[in-house]
């Protein structure tokens, strides 16, 4: 059952990847991507008075508790603002294999926050996952993709922000509740738009962006952004499930399902995207593709 949460997220993260690369090319591209992460905080907010109507207890926490929860979905905004930095200077199929990384976090911080460990069959599953991943991260040489350390950096930061957030997430839900941890994880979340909308040059570029492009870009941003929320919700209900270091390594096969529709686009829309097409190419991601299946089997054991 846990498996069916964990790869929503990968499946609905590499589409938002996709759209993601669209609104920073089409609208983005002169203007700051902290803009972007307001209409993420948008989503949050529209999201509370539902989950309280539920679910009116979580309004009862111990304040501690309350604050670590809004720190983790501040903490997750601040990876999601890395990432896009990242992807307006970068292809989406470059971008997305160093998500990996985030494995790795998780995996240190579920061990000394949750006391999290994996059975050898269970690690093995994680391994032969991120080696699939890394298969992913190559040329059709077998070279890595020419990276940046800019791109490296914010990446890296990207993904250690994420496993600390994911993992307080799971501390504070197994804790509470898990309604309760979202409903104020995304208190988090709007405060942190907010902030961004108290900086005037951020307030200024926002409402040019709302003039111009306004049933556009709510309808695309809109979109993908109950998108992203499906695939977060089903990875964080997943890691209840499961250790969080083994939900991280699933979330890993986004790369993979961000090249299968890279490949679906550049047949259908090739206006929208231009993935290698070469059979070196395809034959590199299917063997990829199985050795993340046979790790997902593994993982699941």
């Amino acid at each position: 059952m846990w498996l069916l949460f964990a790869f929503a997220g990968p499946i609905l993260w590499a589409a938002s990847t996709h759209i993601d690369k669209y609104l920073v090319e089409r609208y983005f591209k002169n203007s700051d991507t902290a803009v972007l992460m307001v209409f993420t905080a948008w989503i949050g907010v529209i999201m509370l008075p539902f989950i309280w109507y539920f679910e009116p207890s979580v309004l009862s926490l111990p304040p501690l508790d309350i604050a670590v929860m809004i720190a983790s979905g501040i903490l997750y905004m601040g990876a999601m603002l890395f990432y896009l930095q990242a992807i307006q200077s970068a292809e989406a199929s470059v971008v997305a294999p160093l998500f990996q990384t985030s494995t790795l976090f998780t995996f240190a911080l579920g061990y000394l926050i949750l006391g999290e460990t994996l059975s050898l069959l269970n690690a093995a599953g994680a391994a032969l996952i991120l080696i699939g991943a890394l298969l992913l991260s190559l040329d059709t040489s077998f070279h890595f993709r020419k990276l940046k350390w800019r791109l490296l950096l914010l990446m890296l930061l990207c993904t250690f922000v994420l496993a600390l957030s994911s993992v307080l997430f799971k501390y504070f839900a197994v804790r509470e509740e898990f309604w309760s941890t979202t409903f104020w994880t995304y208190v988090g979340e709007a405060l942190f738009g907010a902030g961004i909308l108290a900086i005037p040059r951020y307030l200024r570029q926002f409402t040019a962006l709302l003039k111009t492009n306004t049933a556009a870009l709510l309808a695309v941003n809109g979109a993908n952004e109950l998108i992203n929320l499906g695939g977060g919700l089903g990875v964080r209900f997943a890691s209840l499930l499961a250790p969080v270091a083994l939900v991280s390594a699933v979330s890993s096969t986004t790369t993979l399902f961000v090249f299968i529709f890279g490949v679906l686009l550049t047949l259908f829309l090739p206006q929208l995207a231009n993935e290698d097409m070469s059979w070196k190419n395809l034959i590199q991601k299917g063997a990829a593709a199985v050795l993340v299946a046979a790790g997902v089997v593994l993982a699941n054991l």
